[in-house]
């Protein structure tokens, strides 16, 4: 049976050749060995070998301190996952990593931090991408990136202007950056390798800043066209409010005429009315002025009158004559005072029945008002 011993770390570690112990991640192919690490023992045995259970080993924490010689990292064959990037950080002077020969999968974006990388080791790994950041190592110069599972590189890759040699086989690439890419065969080829893939990643970049050069035109024309249709909006919003207004206040105005126009109407009936009244008032005061008019002209009733009451006052006269003054013995005044005598006795008798009437009435009155407050009560 083959046995092969593998040294490493000042350890020694027994591999059955006839097992797989990949779920390990310690079996590795020969021919893809660091020898400086490998000491190979081939022998016969008759009697069979038991591989050491590494499943019941605990697994050691990583010292970094111990893989660094000089500028020099060299973090293969450790089994790893992820990529230490913070104990990384603390060592710029390791501008060389090896990070080969592990299950690393994915790098995290904090990995494009470790701008001092100068060589960076990433073959036979699980890696299918790398991070969109990856261009920020901008010192970069030597990376490889052999068996893996890598299908396209990030845009950013055009920005590792200082790259000089990469190897991109054992990828599943596709077809255009497989054709960039070429064989990494010899140094030469290596080189070839790494200014064919940034042209070609240039490229990509070029046509990408074009694509988002379009789709930013696009979204500001379509910001444009979206600003130009809310500002037609809001112009059709306000004509619409200003239309209102215009609305509203020809409305008021109306209505303000209407009211001028029915307060017009009403002053104008008043005034019609006052004037009718007016007017009839001066009609009738025509009336009443031509009615003394047509009274004081002549007529025979009023010189009748006239007569009479001068006929009266010479008889009062005379009477007043022939009976106050020295005329009364005269036998002219005695009839006259005779007659003036009987006038005043009828009078006294007529004064009397008239007082006798008088106090009759108030009699009769007296009695009907206690006769309505008797019936009142």
């Amino acid at each position: 049976m083959t046995w092969i011993f593998i040294e490493r770390q000042s350890e020694l570690q027994i591999h059955n050749s006839s097992r797989d112990y990949s779920s390990t991640g310690l079996y590795l192919d020969p021919e893809t060995l660091d020898f400086s690490l490998l000491l190979v023992i081939i022998g016969l045995s008759s009697a069979p070998a038991v591989a050491p259970d590494f499943r019941m080993s605990k697994p050691k924490v990583l010292n970094l301190k111990d893989k660094i010689s000089g500028n020099e990292a060299d973090l293969s064959l450790c089994n790893l996952s992820d990529v230490p990037v913070r104990e990384l950080s603390l060592f710029p002077k390791a501008t060389v990593v090896d990070l080969s020969c592990n299950n690393i999968i994915s790098l995290p974006p904090e990995f494009c931090s470790l701008i001092h990388l100068v060589k960076l080791d990433l073959s036979k790994n699980q890696l299918t991408c790398l991070p969109d950041d990856l261009g920020n190592l901008v010192n970069l110069q030597h990376l490889d990136l052999y068996n893996n599972k890598l299908m396209v590189l990030p845009v950013s890759f055009s920005q590792l202007r200082s790259l000089k040699w990469l190897d991109l086989k054992d990828n599943p690439l596709e077809p255009g950056l497989a054709k960039a890419a070429g064989d990494c065969l010899d140094e030469k080829q290596c080189k070839q390798c790494a200014s064919k893939v940034l042209q070609h990643m240039r490229a990509i970049q070029e046509e990408y800043d074009r694509a988002r050069e379009k789709r930013l035109l696009k979204e500001k024309e379509l910001e444009r066209k979206k600003e130009t249709k809310q500002k037609e909006r809001e112009a059709r919003e306000r004509e619409a409010r200003k239309r209102e207004k215009a609305e509203e206040k020809e409305r008021r105005r109306k209505e303000y005429n209407a009211q001028m126009a029915a307060l017009a109407v009403q002053d104008k009936q008043k005034k019609k009315s006052e004037e009718k009244k007016k007017k009839n008032g001066q009609a009738a005061n025509k009336k009443v002025d031509v009615k003394p008019a047509a009274k004081s002209q002549p007529s025979p009733i009023g010189w009748i009158f006239k007569l009479l009451l001068l006929l009266t006052l010479g008889i009062a006269g005379v009477a007043a004559a022939c009976r106050l003054t020295d005329l009364q013995r005269e036998e002219v005044c005695v009839p006259i005072n005779a007659a003036v005598d009987g006038c005043l006795s009828w009078a006294k008798v007529q004064g009397g029945v008239v007082r006798q009437l008088l106090r009759n009435l108030s009699s009769t009155a007296k009695d009907l008002l206690e006769s309505t407050q008797t019936s009142k009560n």
